[in-house]
């Protein structure tokens, strides 16, 4: 059965904006959403696909978390095979051995101006590094996300469009959850 996943945006961070996995599943269960798993506490649901095009559910499930939680939750939705296509696309084998140095930023679309990316000097910030692909953002950092000036500077570089960080575990272990 084929399956989305929907990337809940910066609920549960530093105690702020609180929304808890139990209440994420009663939340998604009951718009009808089928097989619901809830991965973490923040805000990864995984669900069998509802036969909706990805970008209605987010809005749907947006406008339910609005309306019962009163929070403005951006929220992004991939499909199965798009996740295991970004998983597929990842510029940074090497990292996988190391997962927590490297992250995906989920982009609500393909930014349609890249160039203050472009005009980032990667040398002044190595040995991390970033690759955009489509609407995936990919986040090297081997000293850890915490220290890295290239994390803090690619986060605050306004694309134009949502975005939702996610660590490579909880990447793969997403896709997991939609494969089983």
């Amino acid at each position: 059965m084929s399956r989305q996943i929907a990337l809940l945006r910066g609920i549960n961070v530093g105690g702020h904006r609180s929304f808890p996995k139990a209440r994420q599943l009663e939340l998604a269960e009951s718009m009808g959403l089928k097989e619901v798993s809830v991965l973490l506490q923040t805000g990864n649901i995984v669900f069998a696909d509802p036969g909706t095009p990805p970008g209605e559910t987010e809005r749907a499930l947006a406008e339910r978390i609005a309306d019962e939680l009163g929070l403005s939750v951006p929220v992004l939705v991939r499909t199965r095979d798009e996740l295991a296509a970004a998983v597929a696309a990842n510029p940074f084998p090497e990292a996988v051995a190391e997962p927590k140095s490297l992250h995906v930023t989920f982009l609500s679309a393909a930014p349609a101006d890249t160039s203050k990316l472009d005009a980032l000097d990667l040398a002044a910030f190595a040995p991390d590094q970033f690759r955009l692909t489509g609407r995936e953002l990919y986040l090297w950092c081997p000293g850890g996300i915490g220290r890295s000036k290239l994390a803090d500077v690619v986060s605050r570089t306004r694309l134009g469009v949502t975005a939702t960080v996610r660590n490579w575990n909880t990447v793969t272990k997403l896709l997991a959850l939609a494969d089983a």
